[in-house]
């Protein structure tokens, strides 16, 4: 990680079962306008499977606070976002496996503050349920 670059970004999703506020500390990297996050445990981290039921979150980084769409990037759809996602990942922390998560900050929202890769576009995909995951 390079000096003055931001570790972490702050992460809230509702809990799929409680409907109350979950937020976690997660290591984070940046392009185009939206962060990517990697999820170590894959389907079964629990952020993960709150997001895929509702995947409106709340995103704070860098002093700024933003409300955010997340979606897990579809490794066989896209295949380009996501090994430059985890190509960035890897860059930044010396780590990059997992399953690829893109938040996109609401319109009106911020959230681009600081260093940005380029990335390719992405297409929007189709919410996943929790019943998907298994």
């Amino acid at each position: 990680m390079k000096e003055g670059e931001t570790e972490f970004l702050y992460l809230t999703t509702t809990g799929r079962r409680s409907g109350q506020p979950r937020e976690i500390e997660i290591w984070f990297t940046r392009g185009e306008g939206r962060h990517y996050l990697i999820a170590e445990d894959l389907w079964e981290a629990h952020w993960v499977q709150n997001l895929l039921a509702d995947p409106r979150v709340r995103v704070r980084v860098d002093g700024e606070a933003f409300t955010a769409r997340a979606r897990v990037v579809d490794a066989a759809a896209e295949p380009a976002l996501h090994e430059r996602a985890r190509d960035l990942s890897e860059r930044k922390y010396g780590w990059g496996d997992g399953l690829v998560v893109e938040l996109t900050p609401d319109p009106g929202e911020g959230g681009e503050k600081g260093p940005s890769a380029s990335l390719a576009p992405s297409a929007a995909m189709p919410a996943r349920t929790p019943a998907d995951c298994t």
